[in-house]
């Protein structure tokens, strides 16, 4: 994670030099030379690191088009490798649970094939102190499994995240460990043998922690469908195509832009106005183009929302959703926090393009500009001077708050919670069969 979080900050102060370092050129060579701009992760990424191997952490920004993030470690992996990605994350929601089934499923079964516990409980022995006895051992057995996380969360505050997250952060996992655990005993107090205790847990393991899942992302998606990339990006064309080409400054669409333009420099001859039209023509094109890009931008996110939000709402069905809901949005990991970089990057692009069209528009003399391809000569007085790139604003991402991320992250909490309640009040319908 170290090395990670330098090589981004490396690239981001190469990509941030290599633009400034330009030679001489026509401002709107500059545009489509582009910049980039890379998102550290939180600290806590080292554990979940959510939707980010899906969406990617980088952006390359230019201008008339809004780039999607790259470098998305898991669109690299074969189709076939669903598990190509073992990250702390999915072992401590998926695997964890399995393994404190194997260490529990006989832990009252055993007692009762036996014929132990009903000598306990004649002998006065209280049911409740042997059944908290039991779930203390099983506790205690599968918080060793918890080490990772808490090393990995100390690890993390030391990198500057907030105490109030990462003990939030291990606070949720133990809690799903509770859950797991009056799961495996509940199953094993009211069973009467070990094979049947094992084969439901079993079930109960697959149920909740693959099919359940799988089937909330699954309804997401066909309950609020969403086109696909083609359908959005010819959709986004014919909206674009309306607006007209802002590479000609003869396109019908400006002639309105020219007239206001006349009106306002009181003059009559594109030739007489003291600005550039063909960089006025940029600029306003840019932020019809921008506003347009947005729109769509904005109703993909939510649309990729909607969806997320629905496969939460699965969280009352199975705590691994609840609890892989609630890692990703107090890690920082989610894709809210995606959605964010996307904006702020969105931000970035325009107002760089912009402060380039401008100088398009109020430096470079239009008879000039107009005359670049005639000769080198020409094509050469058509540049300006690299002084003015220093249009570039500083980029540093940085993870929401802590009070952000724990505010967002209380329904899944509630999740949870109802699901501690629901065992508590199984182990204590499990306790009346043994006294029956």
């Amino acid at each position: 994670m170290q090395h990670t979080a330098h090589e981004r900050e490396h690239l981001q102060q190469a990509s941030e030099s290599q633009f400034l370092d330009q030679p001489d050129r026509h401002p709107h060579r500059m545009v489509h030379y582009g910049h980039y701009v890379f998102r550290t992760p939180s600290p806590l990424s080292i554990i979940d690191p959510g939707v980010d191997p899906y969406t990617g952490t980088s952006i390359f920004l230019e201008g008339h088009r809004q780039n999607s993030a790259m470098f998305a470690d898991q669109r690299q992996a074969s189709g076939m490798t669903r598990f190509s990605r073992l990250t702390p994350s999915f072992l401590l929601q998926v695997l964890v649970p399995l393994f404190i089934i194997l260490i529990g499923y006989a832990s009252v079964t055993r007692e009762k094939e036996a014929g132990t516990i009903n000598i306990m409980i004649t002998q006065g022995v209280n049911v409740w102190h042997l059944l908290l006895g039991k779930y203390a051992a099983l506790i205690g057995s599968a918080v060793l499994m918890l080490l990772p996380l808490i090393i990995a969360a100390i690890w993390a505050m030391l990198q500057g995240e907030s105490i109030l997250v990462t003990s939030g952060f291990v606070g949720g996992y133990f809690l799903y460990i509770l859950i797991w655990c009056g799961i495996v005993l509940a199953v094993s107090t009211l069973s009467s043998k070990n094979s049947a205790s094992f084969a439901i847990l079993l079930g109960l393991w697959i149920l909740f922690c693959i099919l359940v899942p799988r089937i909330g992302s699954s309804s997401a998606a066909a309950i609020s469908p969403a086109p696909g990339k083609l359908e959005a990006d010819f959709a986004v064309l014919a909206e674009l195509r309306k607006l007209g080409d802002g590479h000609d400054a003869a396109d019908p669409a400006f002639e309105q832009l020219k007239k206001n333009l006349f009106t306002k420099y009181q003059v009559d001859n594109i030739d007489d106005l003291p600005v550039n039209f063909r960089g006025a023509v940029a600029q306003y094109s840019e932020k019809k183009l921008t506003d347009v890009l947005n729109v769509f931008a904005e109703k993909r996110m939510q649309e990729e929302l909607t969806q997320a939000q629905i496969s939460r709402e699965f969280g009352w069905l199975t705590p691994t959703t609840a609890i892989r809901s609630f890692s990703m949005t107090i890690s920082g990991t989610s894709l809210e926090t995606h959605h964010r970089f996307l904006r702020e990057a969105e931000d970035l692009r325009f107002d760089f393009v912009q402060s380039l069209n401008k100088a398009h528009r109020d430096i470079l003399n239009y008879q000039t500009d107009m005359n670049r391809s005639n000769s080198e000569a020409d094509n050469k007085a058509a540049r300006i001077d690299a002084t003015n790139w220093q249009v570039l604003s500083s980029f540093s991402f940085k993870p929401d708050t802590a009070v952000e991320r724990l505010t967002r992250s209380l329904p899944h909490v509630f999740q949870l919670l109802f699901w501690a309640v629901g065992i508590g009040l199984l182990l204590k319908f499990a306790i009346r069969r043994i006294r029956e």
